[in-house]
């Protein structure tokens, strides 16, 4: 037992921000940005939430497919920047699309957090428990972005992307995926601190702060080993693969993938460049973009690899 993928989506906010608009508000410029990560411009939220991005995408994803909302049995949401702690961001989907019958869940894996909500609609699938299925990635990074720091601020955007599955015995998919915790310092958001009667902390909450350096050491030698497990598992050659979709975070870390996996860049779709790296969002983002061009058939061979905060990476096969 496997899935199929029935349709796609995506939404990115409308005020597109170039790398020169940035230059006006921090020291930095459209070469230093772009040579070091291949990023020209970002989208960025201006009136659109997490949840309005993740509605807009699913109801684009409900038309690609072809099925009615009431057809949902899980929603999945992917995102580290949800509008609430409660109610989840997958509860305000099902309210904004009209999922009657879903059941629903968010999952935090950062950069990785679609891979890992693929991966849980092929366990339900596995275990009978889910059928017709919703997946987004979504992230309104702004929001959390210390906009002082140039090292960070300057490499992400806002934006959602989905994916609606159908479990199908037919047909077989593989994944690899893991953590390490234990380096996850590397790559950190605090959310609220403990802040009480008995405990005063009212310090500003930590943006985001990453170690540039170490991420990059850790994506270029942990992505191509789990794109060769996955294959391996799969019993199938690259030669074979007519795509790889994997988390746009920086041009460098995608080219270093293609050359210790000794594949052509044609292989690797890039949109880094336009949209900058939404974090969960990122695959599903693209996989839309790629699905709406007409660039994928029925039977294509592709992989999705996603590798970021937690640590976190996971890889899946799949045939379109």
């Amino acid at each position: 037992m496997a899935v199929k993928i029935l349709g796609t989506g995506s939404y990115l906010p409308e005020k597109l921000v170039t790398n020169d608009d940035l230059a006006k508000v921090m020291e930095t410029s459209d070469e230093w940005i772009s040579s070091r990560t291949g990023i020209r411009s970002r989208h960025i939220s201006i009136k659109d939430t997490t949840t309005s991005m993740a509605v807009k995408a699913a109801k684009i994803a409900l038309e690609d497919a072809g099925i009615m909302p009431e057809e949902l049995d899980h929603i999945f949401v992917a995102t580290l920047s949800g509008d609430h702690a409660t109610p989840s961001t997958s509860c305000e989907v099902q309210k904004g699309i009209g999922a009657v019958n879903a059941v629903c869940m968010d999952l935090n894996a950062a950069c990785s957090g679609f891979v890992y909500g693929l991966s849980t609609a092929v366990a339900y699938a596995k275990a009978g428990m889910g059928n017709k299925m919703l997946i987004i990635g979504v992230e309104t990074l702004s929001k959390i972005l210390d906009w002082d720091d140039r090292s960070t601020s300057v490499l992400f955007g806002d934006g959602a992307g989905c994916a609606i599955v159908e479990a199908d015995d037919s047909r077989e998919i593989y994944i690899d995926a893991g953590s390490d915790g234990f380096k996850g310092d590397v790559l950190t958001c605090e959310e609220r601190h403990l802040n009480n009667f008995l405990v005063k902390d009212e310090s500003p909450m930590q943006q985001v702060a990453m170690d540039g350096q170490e991420v990059f050491k850790f994506a270029v030698r942990t992505v191509p080993k789990s794109i060769n497990r996955v294959l391996e598992s799969a019993g199938v050659s690259k030669d074979e693969i007519k795509y790889y979709v994997l988390h746009q975070a920086n041009r460098r870390i995608i080219e270093s993938a293609a050359k210790r996996l000794k594949e052509p860049m044609e292989k690797f779709p890039i949109n880094v460049d336009q949209c900058a790296n939404t974090s969960s969002a990122t695959i599903p983002i693209l996989l839309d973009e790629i699905n709406k061009k007409g660039m994928l058939s029925p039977g294509d061979k592709i992989v999705l690899s996603g590798f970021g905060g937690g640590l976190t990476w996971g890889s899946v096969y799949l045939q379109w």
